[in-house]
């Protein structure tokens, strides 16, 4: 499977950490919650945490305020397939490729519900054609990119299809929730919104970068399912959080690489460049202990979490796409998602 062309897309609104924590101190939720609650959020906003801002798909801070399940659900049916349709049609235009050629397509999400999925939006707004495979994926959380892209695998080894569109889309502020719980208030404190897009094919393209993805590893631990999940709470979702998750996060991405390695005859420094996604600062770092990375190795995903902070499942495009654009050495890269589950995937792709 081959990589023909990438693409992001995310809100035109920036907002800083400053922003929001001159947001939240002005909002109601500042008197609701606990004093303790506010010295997190104040911590976090204001201190080193990896991020300096974020892309959210709302006017004005004060909107994200606004929590209840139909506030939440217009901006995500608003917003969602604005933002996946942008991020494939620019996919689709790195690609050279003209949309009567795509046959299927997978999207990806875990910020909101529709049905009709958010494929059929896709589907309609980009003009594919009405008989295309259109898939939807929900639950995978941040480690969905990998998960979609062994769909895609799926239905261009079966011959059915010579190019798929992946996409992968987040609404963080469509699943907005605050509660005196340390591990929701970060989690409304780390996550943006965004997607991205890979339009993935059968052969490699002529006077192009080749980019293949020889194999796609997963590791599925439900015993740790408490760890890292949403749950329903008054018809919204609400993120759990806990404290495990950076070692969770590296344990998992090392049994999963050094797996993936042994099985292509590939050692750790064979590996060019690193495509990591990112959960927040504590979790790069605990991948960089485990693994003995350097600050270099880490620096794509470090300035992408910086930026836009985590974008959930559409965050390794905009790292794999940084990556790429920083004119990076040729060889055997490592491409790794993780998140809810526990699960962790990775991808080695050999890049010409």
């Amino acid at each position: 499977m081959f990589v023909h062309g990438l693409g992001t897309a995310h809100p035109a609104r920036r907002y800083t950490k400053a922003d929001c924590w001159d947001a939240f101190q002005s909002s109601a939720w500042f008197d609701k919650l606990d004093r303790r609650s506010r010295a997190i959020a104040q911590t976090v906003l204001l201190g080193e945490n990896g991020i300096e801002a974020r892309r959210l798909a709302v006017s004005s801070l004060a909107d994200v305020f606004e929590i209840d399940p139909d506030t939440l659900h217009a901006r995500f049916l608003e917003h969602a397939p604005k933002l996946a349709t942008e991020a494939a049609g620019k996919a689709l235009r790195a690609a050279g490729l003209e949309t009567d050629e795509v046959e299927g397509i997978v999207v990806s999400t875990c910020t909101g519900y529709l049905c009709p999925g958010l494929s059929g939006y896709v589907v309609e707004r980009l003009g594919l054609p009405r008989d295309v495979r259109a898939f939807d994926l929900v639950g995978h959380g941040c480690a969905a990119a990998l998960p979609n892209w062994q769909l895609a695998d799926a239905l261009l080894e079966s011959r059915r299809c010579r190019n798929v569109v992946s996409v992968c889309v987040e609404l963080s502020s469509a699943a907005m929730y605050l509660d005196d719980d340390p591990g929701v208030l970060i989690s409304a404190c780390l996550f943006g919104d965004g997607a991205g897009a890979a339009v993935l094919g059968t052969a490699p393209q002529r006077d192009k970068r080749s980019i293949e993805c020889g194999a796609i590893g997963s590791l599925l631990n439900p015993a740790e399912r408490e760890a890292l999940r949403f749950e329903q709470r008054g018809g919204m979702l609400r993120n759990v959080l806990t404290r495990p998750v950076p070692r969770l996060a590296a344990e998992h991405a090392e049994q999963v690489l050094d797996r993936m390695l042994a099985g292509a005859d590939l050692e750790r420094a064979d590996i060019a460049q690193w495509v990591w996604h990112a959960g927040g600062r504590d979790v790069l770092l605990a991948i960089k202990n485990r693994l003995g990375l350097s600050e270099e190795q880490l620096e794509h995903s470090s300035a992408v979490l910086r930026e836009f902070g985590n974008l959930s499942s559409a965050f390794v495009y905009f790292v794999l796409e940084a990556a790429l654009a920083a004119k990076p050495r040729p060889g055997w890269w490592w491409m790794s998602s993780f998140g809810a589950g526990f699960s962790c995937h990775g991808a080695l792709l050999k890049v010409a």
